[in-house]
Order: structure tokens, then sequence, then C-alpha cells
């Protein structure tokens, strides 16, 4: 399994200036790339090959007055520029035609010298290297301070320098995981759980536990009016609003690594305590698209789904999506019964044919375990007992990460 540990680095100005450099070169080759294929579609004629586009657009363009500079960087970031065309390029072709799933892409777009987030990527055969002082050393841009959180479980198969829009610069690592030495990290455990994901409670558990929603945009939103006022009293095109919109993106990046390094925590708490997670498969876009829009993404259902699920995968653990249309919320837990649908101010009722009386949270959790059908061997793998009624969405297919300290902990953006 590949993941990626990223880091925060600190180049100095000669070294900005450098990467500044790399930035603008690799993104003239990808838009030359773009457009040579973009020509030959107008004229009918085959899209040129990789190994064309290597020759035209960097090997002979290096000799040219127009695009001579292209040799003050390194010849891989160049070549990995055309290799991010050519996979836009494929990526593109197979959402036509259906070979890839999820929501259709369109065609690559150009891009522009104004986007605030910049990055380029060093293979191997880069020749870049970690020193002796732990410092980053790249070709052509010299040797760049690194702060090491913790130490690389394997050697990089590549590194990707990153400019976000912050103005903050991270080293991204490829790594290549070793499955023996996960599985020794987690400790053994029968215990399974299922969650029910909220908005007044972020989670919550089957075991009765509730985590409470952190609402890191909504306590940041006085802050970030302010700066966004700020920006837009400045003149356009002057150098006080580029620092007010730095100002702005600082302050969005903070909200942005504190929920990360929240969902980083709490599912690694889950993964380690349980054998077993069931969760339900949330039409998050189509929640988005009410009048809880800002709450939604502020809570981040789907990146905390997305990292319980590699998590789940790297660690030998499982994890199980049920159905959004299982009724949770519907059916009591201790009896079996559906009682019917309740209204969202409904927290709590009373079962009417046990009389048990249920959190509506909680049962709904308790009710997307037993619907997930977990149970646990003597071994402690996690299997289904009996037959399961199928899920509707089980007929069809089912329904795609960079960043500072809380990437840190897992590698994943």
């Amino acid at each position: 399994m590949q993941l990626r540990y990223a880091f925060r680095v600190y180049p100095d100005a000669g070294q900005r200036i450098a990467l500044a450099k790399a930035f603008g070169c690799a993104r003239v080759v990808y838009n030359d790339a773009v457009r040579a294929r973009e020509d030959a579609r107008r004229d009918g004629l085959p899209f040129p090959t990789a190994g064309e586009l290597s020759v035209r657009l960097i090997t002979r363009a290096k000799k040219t007055p127009g695009r001579g500079w292209l040799g003050e960087v390194s010849a891989v970031v160049l070549q990995q520029s055309l290799r991010d065309a050519d996979t836009a390029f494929r990526n593109f072709f197979a959402s036509l035609t259906g070979a890839r799933k999820g929501p259709k892409l369109g065609p690559p777009r150009f891009k522009s010298r104004k986007d605030t987030r910049q990055s380029i990527r060093f293979t191997a055969n880069a020749c870049w290297r970690i020193d002796n002082a732990g410092r980053l050393c790249l070709p052509k841009i010299g040797a760049v301070k690194v702060k090491w959180s913790r130490t690389l479980p394997s050697t990089p198969s590549s590194v990707t320098v990153i400019k976000d829009s912050a103005g903050r610069y991270f080293a991204s690592f490829v790594i290549d995981t070793d499955p023996a030495a996960d599985a020794t990290r987690m400790p053994d455990t029968e215990q399974t759980v299922g969650i029910d994901l909220g908005l007044t409670h972020f989670a919550v558990l089957s075991t009765g536990e509730k985590i409470t929603s952190p609402r890191f945009l909504r306590r940041a939103e006085k802050k970030l009016k302010k700066a966004q006022r700020e920006l837009s009293r400045k003149q356009k095109g002057s150098r006080n609003r580029e620092k007010a919109r730095l100002k702005v993106a600082r302050a969005h990046a903070q909200v942005t690594d504190a929920r990360r390094e929240f969902h980083h925590q709490l599912s690694s708490r889950l993964i380690s305590e349980n054998q077993g997670i069931a969760v339900e498969s949330l039409s998050v876009a189509g929640l988005a698209r009410t009048r809880l829009a800002k709450s939604m993404h502020d809570a981040g259902w789907s990146r905390f789904v997305a990292m319980l699920e590699y998590k789940a995968k790297r660690y030998g653990r499982t994890l199980v999506k049920i159905d959004r249309f299982e009724p949770s919320s519907q059916v009591c837990s201790a009896c079996g019964v559906k009682d019917g649908p309740k209204p969202l101010h409904v927290r709590e009722w009373t079962c009417g044919a046990c009389g048990a009386v249920h959190d509506r949270d909680e049962n709904a959790a308790k009710n997307v375990k037993t619907a997930a059908g977990l149970a646990v061997t003597a071994s402690g793998a996690p299997i289904r007992p009996g037959p399961v009624p199928a899920q509707r969405s089980e007929t069809g297919s089912h329904g795609f990460p960079t960043g500072p300290r809380a990437a840190q902990r897992d590698g994943v953006r």
C-alpha cells in the first residue's frame, strides 16, 4: 500500500526563487502539451504521443530563444509535468467512455500563473536525496531545510514539493508500507462498533459514546469574515491585496488543518479499538445542496469515512458501509420492529411494541451495526454470521489527496 508522508519545508530566499522558476516551467510545459493535443484534435490529426511531446516541448524547445529558460530547472520536473497532462487526458477519455467511475470529468484546462497552489514532482532518477543533516537536496534548487516530525519507514520512491495557497511549502514523500509491520502496530481486539454521523454530535457510537462536533469553521467564522472584508477593500493588483489574500488563506488553512487533525485522531482511535466498523454511505453531495450545506462541509464526513477506509485496509480491519436508505432511525434496536419515520426534532422515542426507550442517534448506531452483520469469530476475524438482506446499492456501482501536521500522522492527504 502506498501512502504519502508530508513534512513542512523552509526554503530560503534563493531557493524560493528557484522553486518559483520550477513551478513556472512545469506549468508552461503542461500548457504546451494541452495546446498541442487540442490543436491535433481541431485539425483532425492523431494525438501526439508522450515521446513526441517530450522531444518537441522539452528537448527542442530548450534550444529556442522563446523557451531557452526551460534548461534552468531539472528535466525530471518537466517530464513529470508531461506525464500529468497525459494522465489528465486519459482520465477524461475514461470518464467519457464510462470506464472511470464517479462524476464526469471535463477536458484538461490550462494552468494559470495566478493559481495559488503550485507543485512539482521529483522521481528517483532526479537524484534527489536527504543528507546527513536532514536537509532535502533537490537538483538545481539546493538543500532545503525540513521539519521532520517522524522518521520515514522506508525509502521514498518520489517527492512532491508543494506551495499551498497560504504560501507554505511542503515535501510529500510516496512510501510503500510493509503489511507485516502494519499488522503488528494494531492490538488484537474482538470489538465491533456502529457509527451514526450527525451534526449536533459528529459521531454517536453503538456503545453509547457521543463525540461532540468541533465545528471548526463555525468557531472561526468571525475571524474569517473580518479577513475577507479587509481583502475586499484592497485595490486589485496591489501588494496590500496580496497580503490580505494570504491572511485569508492562512485563516482557512488553520480551519482545514484542525479539522484534518480531528479526523485523523478519531479514525485512528476507532481503528485501534475495533476489529469491525460499520457506517452509512451518506450522499454528502446531495445533503450539501440543502440549507445545512455549510454545516455539512464543516463536519467533513466524506474525508473522515475515507480515512477509516484506508486505515482499515492498511491495518487489516473491516469497514462495512450500509446503504443510505437503511431505516436506521425507524427500527427498534431491541425488538427489530419498524416504528415509522420520525421528525428530526424527536431525539428520544419509545418503541410501541416492546416499550424500550431509545436515544435516536444511539439507536441508529446500533441498527447500523446490526445491518452490517458484524460478528467476531474466536480468532478475532469479523464475519457475517448469516444471510443478510441485500442492500439496494449492491446491484449497482458504489460511489477520490495534502497537508501539514495532521497529514503527517498517516501520510494520506
